[in-house]
């Protein structure tokens, strides 16, 4: 590919067309914004995410405790009681997190999709990634400080990581949402989320459906 190809490619890749359009290199490309507030799916993935962690600890905790020869049932109520009051305490957290960063990108996600053959990308806008990265760098901070190397991990990601693609291939399920203009894309270990508007909503799902031969649909 020639340098001027290149940077042809690299103009259509500012595209700020809210319905797909096929650029000259093939691909399709539109920009999205997510109403934070009305559309919670971005939280509720985050939810989702939470529960499976307290989850697989809550199993580890029990499984401990049931290797114990003195183990009494009671105890199974009193091991669970403690996690629900717990995630009660994160999900109240989450929310009111969920609503300052929503507050701070304007109550606006703007991302960028790019779908051609072979993947789709979920890629984080310019004015949204400056943002993400000092939310990211933040929590970094603020894990190292506190001794949290998770924490400190976690911000590192999101201060680094401004995309999400899908290979087709690696596809497993394809799970549309019309009501909240998403399109759940799930390979074994990530979940991406393509959000299109209600007008192109079948032809991307459409799209997505039959470059992805391994996925289970619905």
């Amino acid at each position: 590919m020639t340098k001027q190809q290149k940077k042809k490619i690299e103009k259509y890749s500012d595209i700020s067309s809210t319905h797909p359009v096929l650029c000259p290199d093939g691909k399709y490309r539109w920009v999205y914004d997510v109403p934070m507030l009305k559309n919670t799916s971005i939280l509720l993935e985050v939810f989702w995410v939470l529960g499976i962690s307290f989850g697989v600890v809550w199993l580890f905790v029990l499984l401990l405790g049931g290797c114990k020869s003195n183990f009494r049932w009671v105890e199974l109520w009193d091991i669970t009681r403690g996690f629900l009051i717990l995630m009660a305490v994160f999900i109240v957290l989450g929310c009111v997190a969920y609503f300052f960063v929503s507050w701070y990108y304007n109550f606006k996600y703007s991302i960028l999709f790019i779908m051609d053959e072979n993947e789709v990308v979920h890629k984080q806008l310019p004015s949204t990634v400056g943002k993400a990265r000092a939310i990211g760098k933040l929590t970094a901070i603020a894990g190292a400080a506190s001794g949290r190397i998770g924490m400190a991990g976690m911000g590192i990601l999101i201060a680094n990581r401004t995309s999400l693609s899908c290979s087709y291939s690696s596809v497993r399920r394809i799970i549309p949402s019309r009501r909240q203009n998403l399109i759940k894309v799930r390979e074994r270990f990530y979940r991406n989320m393509v959000f299109v508007p209600d007008e192109d909503f079948d032809f991307v799902y459409q799209y997505l459906c039959d470059h992805c031969p391994n996925a289970k649909k619905g």
